[in-house]
């Protein structure tokens, strides 16, 4: 099998709207982040398969002939995409030494990667090839860094064997697959962050894929077709959070309070609708400052509706009162109680504003950076038109 070099990303995610409420049947909007993952996948013919990951020191590798003693012990449904082989998962945690409790991201990255390795390759020619990762992403922050990494490891190891085309032309700097074979490395990609979180919705592996933004209602994914690109500040606060505390708690509250609760959630899923409905006519008329007056009350509805939710967090508090003294306005995304919050930037900030705001929110202790959201999914790159320094970590494995 011959083995073509190839560079992909894929990006992290937001929740715009909708947090909590997707659980009872409500609109949710995810966005893609301007904050990638990238992986390199290199030909070798040392007959070993190896892989690095931004969170351990050395590539982590084996000898085909030590796979290959796997592909008698796991069923032939190679082409079943839907289910994941539990078979073959629990003989690579085996093969791991790795039988009991919680791993940690690096043991279920790479069980992610062999198990889609495994499944693709396993009933025919293994290649030799080392995979290297990096990623713009905080891990751990809910900004869908293991999705990111899922999508890109499907469309590379997809890539090699065959089963979909490499997009990227001569003389293009990056080019995207079409739309059946973006929905196989969906597929492939939701199998791996099976592996890495259990039962996972599909949405952040559909965000890496897709990009732009997606609308997400009662289990279906519905990728809205043109979003207009905003920036924003992205904000970790760095506070842990259990999102399946912050669910239960959002569930006692409906449970208890239900007469008060539920029009709560109906009014996140019309902040949803009519984000939605904003968006989509930003993209075909003229977009003025109505558009961001809507757009900036609209997060501000929305954080008090997470606060009266039970999902806040003094350290959200503070974001918000930081960027609102600059006249920003900001909410919390994801599953709440800590973790990470979006500001809303206009056309019109102006960059002392938006470096006074990053310094004042760094100076709680925070981390924080510009980007963007509303950008495109996962890509194949010409490895010169990604940043040097992005290339020089890569290479440098």
């Amino acid at each position: 099998m011959q083995v073509r070099d190839c560079l992909i990303s894929a990006p992290g995610k937001a929740i715009l709207h909708g947090e909590h409420a997707v659980v009872h049947g409500k609109v949710a909007l995810a966005v893609s982040l301007n904050l990638r993952t990238y992986l390199q996948l290199k030909a070798k013919d040392d007959g070993k398969v190896s892989i690095k990951l931004p969170n351990i020191e050395t590539f982590v590798s084996w000898e085909l002939s030590e796979l290959k003693q796997l592909i008698p012990c796991f069923s032939d449904k190679k082409e079943e995409v839907q289910r994941l082989d539990p078979e073959l998962v629990k003989r690579l945690r085996e093969f791991m030494g790795v039988n009991n409790g919680n791993l940690d991201s690096s043991t279920t990255a790479t069980l992610a990667f062999l198990y889609i390795y495994l499944s693709l390759f396993g009933s025919g020619e293994m290649p030799s090839l080392t995979v290297s990762v990096w990623s713009e992403l905080p891990t751990g922050a809910g900004l869908g860094s293991s999705a990111a990494y899922s999508v890109c490891l499907a469309a590379a190891l997809l890539c090699v064997s065959g089963k979909i085309p490499a997009p990227l032309k001569d003389g293009e700097q990056t080019a995207r697959w079409c739309q059946e074979d973006l929905e196989l490395i969906n597929s492939w990609a939701f199998q791996g962050e099976k592996i890495i979180h259990g039962n996972p919705s599909g949405v952040d592996n559909a965000v890496g894929t897709w990009g732009g933004m997606l609308r997400f209602l009662a289990g279906k994914i519905i990728p809205l077709s043109r979003v207009p690109l905003l920036r924003i500040l992205l904000t970790n606060t760095k506070v842990p959070r259990s999102t399946k505390v912050l669910v239960a708690r959002v569930k006692d509250k409906i449970n208890k309070f239900p007469s008060i609760m539920i029009p709560v959630l109906d009014s996140v899923d019309a902040i949803s609708c009519t984000c939605e409905k904003v968006l989509t006519e930003m993209t075909c008329e003229p977009i003025t400052g109505e558009h961001y007056n809507i757009l900036e009350e609209l997060i501000d509805i929305n954080q008090h509706h997470l606060n009266v939710m039970g999902v806040g967090h003094p350290s959200l508090d503070i974001l918000c009162k930081v960027t609102a003294a600059r006249g920003l306005h900001s909410k919390l995304t994801g599953a709440g109680g800590g973790g990470c919050g979006i500001t809303l930037l206009r056309p019109e900030t102006d960059l002392v504003t938006v470096q006074g705001t990053v310094k004042d929110l760094r100076d709680c202790g925070f981390d924080c950076w510009e980007t963007s959201i509303g950008g495109p999914g996962v890509q194949q790159h010409f490895p010169f038109s990604v940043k040097e320094e992005i290339l020089e970590v890569l290479n440098r494995y």
